[in-house]
């Protein structure tokens, strides 16, 4: 008889079919729901990924006052940052705090922030002294902030120690709805608030001028009370936009967050009719032809949230429709080499250089 060598371990050819059988028979039907379960579960998900999108434009159309939250974005805010009324611990000296009344009983948040050549002449730190610290001649930025969370945003306190290095006064606010404003913010009510600001501005600063600077939501109130107060004879001594769009509906098509569905059967009926349906328009294209001062437009190539686009057919369409005896209008884009996006053109090395030149090439009295 002869016998064959084995592997301790190694199945011989009869133990083999005999533990696959008593494999099968223990977990019957194991095979067969693994492989169904792949595709069912990956059914699961696709289904809810376009329940997601389709639900969405719905939810949208149906609740139109989302669109309101999406374009003010009043409660996003950091929840660690230190109270306004702190201005030193956002690093800001010869700066006060307090509040101005705005239309409808609403109370808005004000800083002013004194240029860096008055601090210490301004002995009292108090009311009167920065109200008349106003009237000396000093040239006066008002500021009009974004989208979200305060007057107190990093990149905007980094533009405020800019503008009072250059020995500018500086005075920020909060509109309705944001930081310690109080009300709920509408495109009326915030164009109020900055009137009610700058009407309070030049009650103070007598014969120094007084430049508006707008930044992204700012540049579409800006542009709005400026056709206003030029209409009125009352124009700003300049205005600077920065990273503007124009108008609501047009800056909505081009959001990154509404890329998803910009080519979706009825986008504008799902979504941008929703902004007219809470009265938001900010329609800067129409507002800068009647923009009769000096006109700065900033804008970085890299900016995702306003497509530079936007700014850049601004600075088209004001050219186009300004008067002819205007004061001209000029176009800044930043390289997206830079890396300024679409709220850090403060950390541009030439622009308090660019800032001085505007400023200083502007009539002082408008």
């Amino acid at each position: 008889m002869r016998l064959r060598s084995r592997a301790i371990g190694e199945p011989n050819g009869n133990e083999a079919p005999v533990a696959r059988e008593t494999a099968n028979k223990a977990n019957p039907g194991t095979t067969a729901a693994s492989r169904g379960r792949r595709p069912w579960g990956l059914r699961r998900v696709l289904g809810g990924l376009i329940g997601v999108y389709v639900g969405i434009p719905v939810l949208v159309k149906l609740c139109p006052s989302i669109m309101a939250h999406m374009v003010f974005a009043q409660m996003l805010r950091w929840p660690l940052a230190p109270p306004l009324s702190n201005l030193e611990a956002y690093g800001l000296s010869g700066a006060r705090n307090f509040y101005l009344p705005s239309t409808d009983g609403i109370q808005l948040g004000v800083w002013h922030i004194l240029p860096a050549n008055l601090i210490q002449k301004v002995e009292k730190k108090d009311e009167a002294s920065f109200n008349q610290a106003l009237s000396q001649s000093n040239p006066v930025v008002l500021y009009l902030h974004g989208n979200s969370n305060t007057r107190g945003g990093s990149h905007r306190v980094d533009l405020y120690k800019i503008f009072a290095g250059l020995n500018y006064h500086v005075v920020s606010f909060d509109y309705r709805g944001y930081g310690d404003s109080t009300g709920s913010p509408t495109e009326e009510g915030i164009c109020e608030d900055a009137l009610v600001v700058h009407s309070w501005v030049k009650k103070h600063t007598g014969n120094s001028p007084v430049f508006l600077w707008g930044h992204s939501l700012g540049t579409g109130v800006t542009s709005k009370i400026t056709r206003k107060l030029c209409e009125e004879g009352n124009c700003p001594a300049g205005v600077v936009l920065e990273a503007p769009f124009t108008s609501t509906r047009e800056e909505c098509s081009g959001h990154p967050f509404a890329q998803p569905w910009r080519y979706l059967p009825g986008f504008d009926w799902f979504f941008t009719d929703g902004l007219e349906a809470n009265n938001i328009y900010f329609e800067s294209d129409k507002h800068v032809a009647a923009i009769t001062c000096p006109l700065l437009i900033l804008h970085a190539e890299d900016d995702f949230i306003v497509p530079f686009r936007l700014g850049k057919k601004l600075y088209e369409i004001a050219k186009e429709t300004r008067p002819r005896d205007a004061p001209p209008v000029n176009f800044i884009g930043y390289d997206k080499s830079h890396g300024y996006g679409h709220k850090y053109i403060c950390n541009s090395p030439a622009l308090p250089q660019v800032i001085r030149e505007f400023v200083e090439g502007s009539p002082q009295k408008v």
